[in-house]
C-alpha cells in the first residue's frame, strides 16, 4: 500500500528511497468497512486521506435532510472535508465509505512538517490541488451549462469504472436528479 502511495506520488515528484522512508512516517494507515463514517458533519476533521482500495462519498446534507454528492473518490484519490480540514473547523460535510475501504491519513500538524522537512512534496500536493480546483471548475461550468443527460455522458466517459461501483441512487445524488430521471437516462 505505501508503495501505492509512492508510485501515485512520483507521477509528479521524484522520491528517492531515504525521502520515501521519511515520508511514510507521516501516514497511518486505516481501514472502514461499507457505511462508516470517517469523518461526521459537525465533527473536527482529522485527517486528509489517500484511497488505497474502496470507494468514498462526500456528502452535503441541506436542510431539508436532502444528501447531495459533493464527490466521490476511488484508489488514487484524495479526499477530506478540505475547508474543515485547513481551516480546523467542524466538517459541514460527511466522508463515508461506500465499500470496505483502505486508506492512508495525514493529519494536518503532520502534512505541514512533511511539507516543510520535504518541500518536493508541498509541491506535490500544490499540483493535485490545483487539478482539483480544475475539476471541480469543470464540473460547476458543467452543472451550469448542460443538460441531464449531457451531465451524465460525461460522467460515464471520464469515470466508466466508478459508474459500475456507484448505486444509480447515489449516481443521481451527485447529478442532482431523482433515481427515476437518470434510469430514463441510462436505458
Amino acid at each position: 500500500m505505501l508503495d501505492q502511495l509512492r508510485a501515485h506520488i512520483e507521477k509528479i515528484v521524484p522520491l528517492d528511497d531515504q525521502e520515501f522512508e521519511l515520508m511514510t512516517a507521516f501516514f497511518t494507515y486505516k481501514k472502514f468497512k461499507k457505511h462508516q463514517f470517517l469523518t461526521q458533519e459537525g465533527e473536527p476533521v482529522t485527517y486528509n486521506y489517500f484511497v488505497v482500495k474502496g470507494l468514498l462519498k462526500l456528502v452535503y446534507t441541506d436542510d431539508t435532510g436532502k444528501e447531495h454528492i459533493v464527490a466521490f473518490a476511488m484508489e488514487d484519490w484524495w479526499e477530506t472535508d478540505f475547508p474543515a480540514f485547513y481551516q480546523q473547523t467542524k466538517a459541514t460535510m460527511s466522508l463515508l465509505a461506500v465499500e470496505d475501504t483502505e486508506v492512508l491519513c495525514i493529519s494536518l500538524q503532520d502534512y505541514k512538517k512533511l511539507c516543510a522537512a520535504l518541500p518536493k512534496i508541498e509541491h506535490f500536493f500544490l499540483e493535485k490541488a490545483y487539478m482539483g480546483f480544475i475539476a471541480a471548475q469543470q464540473r460547476i461550468i458543467s452543472t451550469m451549462t448542460t443538460g441531464i443527460k449531457e451531465r451524465y455522458e460525461q460522467l460515464l466517459q471520464k469515470y466508466p469504472s466508478l459508474i459500475q461501483r456507484v448505486p444509480k441512487t447515489l449516481l443521481a445524488a451527485y447529478l442532482g436528479v431523482s433515481r427515476e430521471t437518470l434510469s430514463r437516462l441510462s436505458l
